[in-house]
């Protein structure tokens, strides 16, 4: 299991945490969760091919929030995208 955790900026509003969960709805085999008081969401991931960085990336963008990584992000995951860590 790979488990990752993203600081998503602005995530605590209302319209953005629904607007994530419609997005996780694509992604049925990822189980998360959201911690809205510190706009952050943790992802738990069975196999690496459930989810990938650059898919993670496009999830948050069409939110309209900026990922970041906290910690390294799993060699599984990369997709050669740079990221900023936290």
């Amino acid at each position: 299991m790979i488990e990752i955790e993203i600081y998503a900026p602005g995530l605590r509003s209302d319209s953005s945490m629904l607007q994530l969960r419609n997005q996780m709805d694509q992604f049925p085999r990822v189980r998360y969760k959201i911690d809205s008081r510190h706009d952050l969401v943790y992802f738990e991931i069975d196999k690496p091919g459930d989810i990938s960085q650059q898919e993670i990336h496009q999830i948050f963008d069409a939110i309209d929030l900026q990922p970041r990584f906290v910690g390294q992000i799993p060699e599984e995951l990369r997709s050669g995208n740079t990221v900023r860590l936290v």
